[in-house]
């Protein structure tokens, strides 16, 4: 987190942050994660694959492989709507999607506005969550995209798309 001194005043600058819902939760990732936002396209099925693999769909000649998040994270599974958006993520200097209901909004939100997680039993994967951010009366789940797909499993999914 970048800081600038201003005689005895340090100023945190905000980082800003594509929220999302899933399900009724308010979801973010820091836009600089994000190479971009897509509408559902045609997505191609790929066999024998890790179970929150939805498949790969082909963005501008580059395959990109497809998580199902809600799959990720062990929610209800629903058919996708007409408001049902492809984020694209780089992990890894990789490309991936992850499918989620709709996108919300761009905010700012400074380190001071996000807390850790607290202790609690949730059914998320409590290794993508890096905090719980406020933004007005707003709570929202900040994920760590790093965590939503792990080296091993960029490269099954890898090995499985190159097969």
């Amino acid at each position: 987190m970048k800081s600038v001194n201003k005689g005895s005043l340090e100023f945190e600058k905000p980082n800003q942050y594509v929220t999302f819902y899933i399900g009724k939760g308010i979801y973010g990732i820091e836009t600089k994660k994000i190479r971009e936002i897509t509408s559902m396209t045609e997505i191609i099925k790929v066999p024998n694959t890790l179970p929150f693999m939805k498949g790969v769909i082909d963005l501008r000649g580059t395959v990109v492989p497809l998580v199902d998040i809600r799959i990720r994270f062990n929610m209800d599974i629903i058919d996708y709507g007409k408001d049902t958006v492809i984020i694209i993520i780089e992990i890894e200097d990789r490309l991936a999607g992850i499918i989620v209901d709709s996108v919300s909004d761009v905010i700012e939100m400074s380190l001071a506005d996000i807390q850790n997680i607290p202790q609690f039993n949730a059914d998320i994967d409590r290794d993508s969550v890096s905090g719980i951010g406020k933004k007005g009366d707003d709570l929202i789940v900040v994920l760590d995209v790093a965590s939503i797909l792990s080296v091993e499993e960029m490269k099954t999914i890898d090995d499985v798309i190159s097969a």
